[in-house]
């Protein structure tokens, strides 16, 4: 199966310039644990995850007024919508990750999730 058939095309992500106290509302807000970082052009620039900004408080106890730019990871693994379901499960577990942005020509298109995977081969999709 290819990832395409599985990927979540309605997705959040944050503009490289949102500060940190409004990307980690989004993410309480929507039960998420990280989101697509990107660019004015929608271009995937990184991913932030909750522990990147809890890093960031403990450092330097506050986060107003800084941008998701200054704590993202720009070192993105991703996925491509024709890639197998299987390498992509390899990818997550190798790396230790939970969720994949799936890009396509540096946009991003998708997300597919650990939860998809497993599921997918559970047969519940």
């Amino acid at each position: 199966m290819k990832v395409r058939e599985i990927m979540h095309t309605k997705y959040f992500y944050v503009d490289e310039n949102e500060t940190l106290n409004k990307t980690l509302q989004l993410m309480n807000e929507k039960g998420i644990n990280g989101v697509p970082v990107v660019n004015e052009n929608l271009n995937l620039n990184g991913i932030v995850v909750k522990a990147d900004i809890y890093r960031f408080l403990v450092e330097d106890g506050h986060y107003d007024t800084y941008p998701v730019k200054s704590v993202m990871s720009d070192k993105v693994i991703s996925a491509n919508e024709d890639e197998e379901v299987e390498e992509v499960a390899r990818r997550l577990r190798e790396n230790d990750i939970m969720a994949l942005p799936v890009v396509e020509n540096k946009k991003v298109i998708g997300i597919i999730e650990l939860e998809d995977i497993v599921d997918y081969f559970l047969g519940k999709n």
